[in-house]
């Protein structure tokens, strides 16, 4: 009876989730399996709905300023490529973010590089420098940009500094100290001890890295701080890529940096002082069209899932995908080898050993069936591949924070930009083509041995949970 009511209780909880159906099969099987640990993980780990407030008076001002510069860029693209139109009101409509445009742009190739040019921006600021990382560590790399930061601090700039409480947990007290002293600010977005809420978010994570300096020069990728991304410290560092842009989309950027802070302090938006004038400050419409998305726990629109998707709809001539997390949706895989079936040449780049042996026999169990429909499978051979980029055609291209995977898709909290027209798209297909020089291609029967298709079926029905 007991065992009857408790199977009756969780599976009508986690029903009432309305998750995807392959994850909700997922818990529901692992409820009946553990019936105590599997109710604790899923207290702790499983799908929650999250709300938070939006700072609308960032959002309506920037709205109403940039009204007239949105419709000739729709108007533009429209004469473009009705794909490409549809694809940017996909996005604005699941992620509330408007087509925008760039004055500049700098692709960013590895951690040095990316450091290099961070800590240029961070130089030159006047106003304030805001931050938000996933993981920021108390290591030489972090040290260095810490001290930058207490330096901008004391000079009167105004500094912000938003880490993730479980990505960064190796932040501590004393090596923030001189931080705080210097007049900066700290918080840490979901804090992962227990008892701080009824109900524990610590599966929900900000893997957003976000820098913005002056509201004029904003930064999005996939590097953290740490040392394991600096070439210059370690020779095996994690291979990856970051994006430097200038215009007036940084002011979207701003937008997600403040309703962030606001959220990880637990205060009402309206409540913290800004000076908007100095975080959105104007700017002239740019050469380059982009469009910030984000998507999150606190959305059930999955903006980021959904532009991916309709970017390989659209794709006419090629599709080419890096990830160091591939464990795909069925909409995804079903999209990916539809698109090679019908002719797109689709590729797709992924690290040969990635820092999680669970995703990489996830990740492997699903390649015989991308070959077999034409799909391309590269595995990057030199280093942890951690790169995250999307490339379609000539015209449209992703970079950003999310991986290709049910956790940035679905539970973190994510940014990406995409860029419409050639230059991002030209920028990351040759990066696309370099970095295949680092790789060797994936044969059909890759996985060899039973024991390793065993371990690959297990992870992949794992896969909702990762």
């Amino acid at each position: 009876m007991g065992w009857t009511f408790y199977i009756v209780v969780v599976s009508v909880w986690i029903l009432m989730q309305r998750s995807q159906p392959v994850a909700t099969l997922s818990w529901l099987l692992s409820m009946a399996a553990l019936p105590v640990v599997g109710l604790m993980v899923y207290y702790y780990f499983g799908p929650q709905r999250m709300k938070r407030q939006r700072i609308k008076r960032l959002r309506s001002r920037k709205r109403s300023r940039v009204r007239a510069s949105m419709q000739r860029l729709r108007e533009r693209m429209l004469q473009v490529d009705l794909r490409v139109h549809q694809v940017a009101q996909l996005v604005t409509a699941t992620s509330e973010f408007p087509v925008s445009t760039a004055s500049a742009m700098q692709l960013l190739v590895g951690g040095a590089a990316t450091f290099d040019a961070i800590a240029e921006a961070v130089s030159a600021a006047r106003h304030h420098v805001h931050l938000e990382y996933y993981i920021y560590e108390p290591d030489q790399t972090g040290t260095a940009l810490r001290d930058l930061l207490i330096e901008k601090a004391r000079a009167g700039v105004q500094v912000r500094l938003l880490v993730d409480a479980l990505g960064s947990k190796k932040l501590n007290a004393k090596f923030l100290q001189p931080l705080l002293d210097a007049g900066a600010e700290v918080a840490r977005f979901h804090d992962a001890k227990v008892g701080r809420r009824l109900r524990p978010v610590i599966n929900f994570r900000t893997h957003r890295k976000i820098l913005v300096c002056d509201g004029k020069v904003g930064f999005v990728g996939g590097v953290n701080v740490t040392d394991e991304e600096n070439e210059r410290i370690l020779s095996n560092a994690y291979h990856d890529v970051h994006l430097r842009v200038e215009g007036a989309v940084v002011n979207w950027l701003q937008t997600v940096f403040m309703e962030d802070w606001a959220y990880a302090l637990d205060k009402d938006p309206l409540s913290i002082p800004v000076d908007l004038d100095a975080l959105l400050p104007d700017a002239e419409d740019g050469k380059l069209p982009m469009q910030l998305i984000t998507s999150g726990p606190d959305s059930g629109l999955q903006a980021i899932y959904r532009a991916h998707l309709a970017a390989i709809h659209a794709a006419e001539q090629r599709i080419w995908l890096t990830t160091p997390y591939f464990v795909p949706t069925e909409a995804a895989l079903a999209a990916l080898t539809n698109a090679a079936l019908r002719g797109v040449d689709v590729q797709i780049l992924v690290p040969r050993k990635s820092d999680s042996a669970l995703v990489t026999a996830a990740a492997r169990s699903y390649f015989d069936e991308l070959i077999r429909c034409g799909v391309r499978v590269y595995e990057y051979k030199a280093r942890m591949l951690h790169s995250k980029t999307l490339v379609v055609d000539d015209n449209m291209a992703i970079i950003g924070t999310a991986n290709f995977d049910y956790r940035s898709f679905f539970l973190n909290y994510e940014v990406c930009l995409i860029g419409y027209g050639e230059a991002l798209n030209a920028d990351l297909a040759r990066q696309f083509q370099r970095d295949l020089l680092q790789s060797q291609r994936v044969r059909y029967k890759s996985e060899k041995g039973w024991g390793r298709r065993l371990f690959g079926s297990v992870a992949r029905l794992s896969s909702p949970l990762l």
